[in-house]
């Protein structure tokens, strides 16, 4: 890997966290494509879907409750009613993906440990359930690095690729909030008394 390539893939901030996720190898078509992935799964879709229109359309509520504070906070209400219809949805999904797992993640890839080894440079698919918005992305990765552990599994690295800049900033928001929630979390532990 090149120099360059490391630096780009350590500029995201990497948080320890526990996701549903599913790995699969791409087909050469969906390899080299750019455009957004589809998953068999409908639901899969509809809940990604759901969650990239919900991101892109937050500006248009800030404009709108500058103007009408009312409405404004009706649909508020209206995108929590939704944001738990899409709780209620991932969760089913969670059964078909698989219970969350340890990973680390950033804006840039997601690393984490798996039964089945992956050759590093290979494209895969990689299906994410991130809780507990239950936000669903569908990415395309490159295999970075795959590491046999003593215990039989594979430490797997990826670097998203073709991601687009909704998907970046839905995960990054992701991973902000991550963040300032195991801060907090942190806080509370060492100081007993905050609570």
């Amino acid at each position: 890997m090149s120099t360059l390539d490391e630096e780009d893939r350590r500029e995201y901030y990497r948080i320890e966290d526990r996701i549903a996720l599913e790995i699969s190898p791409l087909s050469a078509a969906d390899a080299l494509g750019t455009d957004l992935l589809q998953d068999d799964s409908p639901l899969f879709n509809l809940l990604s879907e759901l969650h990239l229109s919900e991101f892109e359309s937050q500006h248009l509520l800030r404009q709108l409750s500058e103007k009408d504070r009312t409405l404004a906070a009706f649909l508020k209400a209206q995108n929590k009613r939704i944001d738990l219809l899409s709780a209620v949805l991932a969760q089913t999904l969670i059964g078909h993906i698989g219970a969350p797992q340890a990973v680390t993640l950033s804006e840039g890839g997601v690393e984490f440990k798996h039964p089945e080894a992956f050759e590093p440079g290979a494209r895969v698919a990689v299906k994410m359930v991130l809780m507990p918005r239950a936000s669903g992305l569908l990415l395309r990765a490159r295999i970075t690095h795959c590491d046999k552990l003593a215990d039989g599994q594979y430490d797997i690295g990826t670097e998203f690729v073709d991601i687009s800049d909704a998907q970046r900033q839905l995960l990054a928001r992701y991973i902000l909030q991550r963040q300032q929630q195991q801060r907090r979390q942190a806080l509370e532990q060492n100081d007993p008394s905050a609570s």
